[in-house]
């Protein structure tokens, strides 16, 4: 990783990627760096750890990941890196990214062609309710938003290792929600929006849980019945499909910080 004194420059010089790069792909750097600062602003970054990943539009071979030692409130679409699936730089440039991305990101990219994006967290109400023997309970209407699209992955350490890849695509299967035991949450999208919009979902579904367990009082849960009608009328709300909630949260970070854009 280069020095501070190195990096500023380095990074200011790595704007004029833009014209280096396809149309396609400027638009997926511009809504993956717009993820990282979502996150970030949404309080659910880990220092300059964890990882979103997005696929290089046209290419299953690479995709985009933040350079490691950047906080998720620098990254923007020129300084995100482009590796494979197996961690390897796909660029010539003196950075570097964390090895801990590979055995997880790279996995479901070579597994999932459908999958886009990939957004991995270590919230406290995420690895909190990721440590309880239940799971995601049924009890907000956030929780709906996924609930039939949950997964569970047993924990086996820091995600280094190899071997675990094949156990790890084994229990995603077809979901698009990971809840990968004592250690955090996982989304998965065809799009960085989409990806993003499930996450947001399963953080507020988690924090609320946690909130109503503490309190010490017995649960209520809905039918089965509510519980089933709930899920289908989230499957067939299409408003974050048509872009209305991206585009709002895209006005958002332009108000705030739009250099994501950069």
């Amino acid at each position: 990783m280069l020095s501070n004194e190195a990096l500023v420059p380095f990074l200011k010089q790595r704007k004029n990627i833009k014209n280096e790069v396809s149309l396609e792909e400027w638009a997926v750097r511009v809504d993956l760096a717009a993820c990282y600062r979502l996150v970030a602003h949404f309080r659910m970054t880990d220092w300059i750890y964890n990882h979103i990943s997005a696929r290089i539009p046209g290419d299953h071979a690479h995709y985009l990941i933040n350079p490691f030692g950047l906080l998720y409130e620098e990254i923007s679409a020129s300084n995100l890196v482009k590796v494979d699936v197996h961690g390897h730089l796909a660029e010539d440039v003196p950075l570097d990214v964390n090895p801990a991305a590979f055995v997880i990101h790279g996995a479901i990219h070579a597994a999932r062609p459908d999958i886009g994006c990939v957004l991995h967290t270590h919230t406290s109400a995420g690895v909190a309710v990721a440590a309880q023997e239940h799971g995601l309970l049924p009890l907000s209407q956030h929780a709906f938003k996924v609930l039939g699209r949950v997964s569970y992955h047993d924990f086996e350490g820091i995600a280094l290792d190899l071997d675990e890849q094949q156990r790890l695509v084994r229990d995603v299967g077809q979901q698009d929600v990971l809840i990968l035991r004592n250690h955090g949450l996982l989304t998965m999208g065809r799009d960085v929006s989409r990806a993003f919009e499930l996450m947001f979902y399963l953080e507020r579904a988690c924090q609320i849980q946690i909130a109503a367990l503490s309190g010490g009082s017995k649960m209520t849960y809905p039918s089965a019945e509510v519980c089933e009608r709930t899920s289908a009328q989230f499957a067939n709300d299409h408003s974050f499909v048509q872009g209305r909630d991206w585009q709002a949260l895209l006005r958002l970070l332009d108000r705030i910080d739009p250099s994501y854009k950069e």
